[in-house]
């Protein structure tokens, strides 16, 4: 079912089982797929299993910003909503979202956008359907930023927002257990201006009254560390003095149990799960599209792609320095030789690689690092530093994970063909 041979399974099976402390890191791109949620949950009950939490070192690492107790309700301010459930769009399917109609099912027509800490154009999946809905005509479009990103380009108005060395935060960690003060290393320059004070005035010349819209981000700040044993005596004065306080997390947090949960243990049965209408145990659930569940479009596309981020960026962050650029190279798609020798490419070549959304240009490395039958495309590059100014999201589609609503990169069908062929 997933290409390991069913000794290795058991060797490592019987290694895990036991070996004191084992811990496991699960990282981000197993999620990206149909079943991302449940492979994520399946290998989150291994260390109950085997009673890893008992070790100071053993358990599960994802992310541990759940650690962080932080004052949602302080933040967000649900009260003012007077019982109003304000209307979202996820931004994996906003492709499809900006350039919807009115309709009964889905809601008014996107008119106008505010776009900040983020470059849609380039990050969100199908992105030629993104480019047109921000193309519009009659849709507003104003962007915060440092950079004039694929976004910016679109925008009717862009405004300059501070980088972190010009503005006050608080930061809490993916992979450590310390509040951080982001404390100002200098004032803004020009005229560039924190998100949250854009947010304020906005607030204000919309005749918004609540003491809250008058905040300072200091008060605001205070007020996301909530009163919380995992907070100790943290308090938002000291960090920003000191610029880090250490959480009051044991190193064995679930030796005796307490998990978040309803029961407070580790649930591999969930009637939480199970009340939301899905398996209340965790389940194989194959990708959107694969030679199982898509017969017909994997005989059009045979080749699985990921697109996981080129070394030199984050993501689609710093892809317009130069520098990094120039270490980078260009876009690269890694292929099997069993995969490039049927199709004519030869390492180094320019290829195509494509599917029904979309054809995106790239320099091809034949290498082992990846398997037969799968190609890795780095991203993600910006699409106007791009060959034929698209970048990989042309080809990414805009379905859901299982849980979490979160988008599939990772679950995409191509085919790759030279460059210079008209294959399609």
């Amino acid at each position: 079912m997933c290409g390991v041979p069913a000794e290795q399974i058991r060797a490592l099976a019987r290694d895990y089982g036991t070996t004191k402390p084992a811990a496991i890191r699960v990282n981000y791109g197993l999620q990206r797929v149909r079943g991302g949620g449940n492979a994520a949950r399946a290998i989150a009950c291994l260390p109950a299993l085997v009673g890893a939490w008992r070790d100071a070192a053993g358990g599960l690492l994802m992310s541990a910003s759940s650690h962080f107790a932080v004052n949602g309700k302080a933040l967000e301010r649900p009260d003012l909503l007077a019982g109003r459930m304000p209307r979202t769009i996820n931004m994996v399917t906003i492709g499809d979202d900006l350039l919807r109609d009115s309709s009964a099912a889905f809601g008014p027509k996107i008119e106008a956008l505010i776009v900040y800490n983020s470059n849609p154009v380039a990050v969100a999946p199908e992105s030629a359907k993104v480019a047109q809905g921000f193309a519009r005509e009659d849709l507003f479009t104003v962007v915060l930023e440092h950079f004039q990103t694929d976004t910016a380009d679109y925008a009717d108005y862009v405004l300059p927002a501070t980088t972190q060395l010009e503005h006050l935060d608080v930061h809490k960690a993916y992979g450590h257990r310390y509040w951080l003060a982001n404390n100002p290393a200098i004032a803004p320059l020009g005229e560039a201006r924190p998100n949250s004070r854009i947010f304020r005035d906005l607030a204000a010349r919309m005749g918004f009254t609540a003491p809250c819209f008058a905040e300072t981000d200091a008060q605001i700040a205070a007020q996301a560390i909530a009163a919380d044993a995992r907070n100790g005596k943290i308090d938002f004065d000291t960090l920003r003095e000191k610029g880090w306080m250490k959480l009051a997390v044991p190193d064995a947090p679930f030796a005796a149990g307490g998990f978040p949960t309803a029961s407070g243990r580790c649930e591999f049965w969930s009637a939480g799960e199970q009340a939301a209408g899905r398996d209340p145990l965790p389940e194989v659930l194959l990708p959107y599209e694969c030679a199982e569940t898509a017969p017909e479009l994997a005989a059009r596309f045979p080749l699985a792609m990921i697109s996981p981020p080129a070394r030199n960026f984050l993501n689609s962050s710093f892809v317009n320095v130069t520098s990094l650029r120039q270490a980078e190279g260009e876009p690269l798609l890694l292929i099997h030789a069993d995969d490039a020798a049927p199709r004519g490419i030869v390492d180094g070549a320019m290829v195509r690689c494509f599917n029904e959304r979309g054809s995106y240009r790239c320099r091809s490395r034949i290498s082992d690092r990846t398997r037969a039958g799968q190609v890795v495309a780095f991203g993600i590059w910006w699409r106007k530093l791009s060959p034929a100014g698209v970048n990989v999201n042309q080809l990414t589609h805009q379905h859901l994970t299982d849980l979490g609503a979160g988008p599939c990169f990772y679950d995409c069908l191509v085919e790759v063909a030279p460059a210079d062929t008209d294959a399609a």
